[in-house]
């Protein structure tokens, strides 16, 4: 694994942090590199976790949505 995409268990919880946030009231439609700055992380960190947290049942529900130039992700707050 390249070392850009090297993550930590505080980085995954500092990218579900952020999301839960954005998507407090409602869905919230994010690209990683758009991401990456607002939670100190590169954009291929942010699609490694976003891929993480869509397979998992954590507190975030993350959707690939559509792609355009990158992907976008739809994320809503989980129950």
């Amino acid at each position: 694994m390249s070392r850009s995409a090297r993550v930590t268990d505080a980085d995954a919880e500092r990218l579900e942090q952020y999301l839960h946030r954005e998507a407090a009231d409602g869905d919230a439609y994010v690209k990683s590199k758009f991401v990456a700055d607002e939670v100190d992380l590169t954009p291929s960190q942010v699609g490694l976790l976003l891929t993480r947290l869509r397979e998992s049942d954590g507190g975030v529900d993350v959707e690939k949505w559509s792609y355009t130039n990158a992907t976008t992700w739809r994320v809503r707050a989980g129950d």
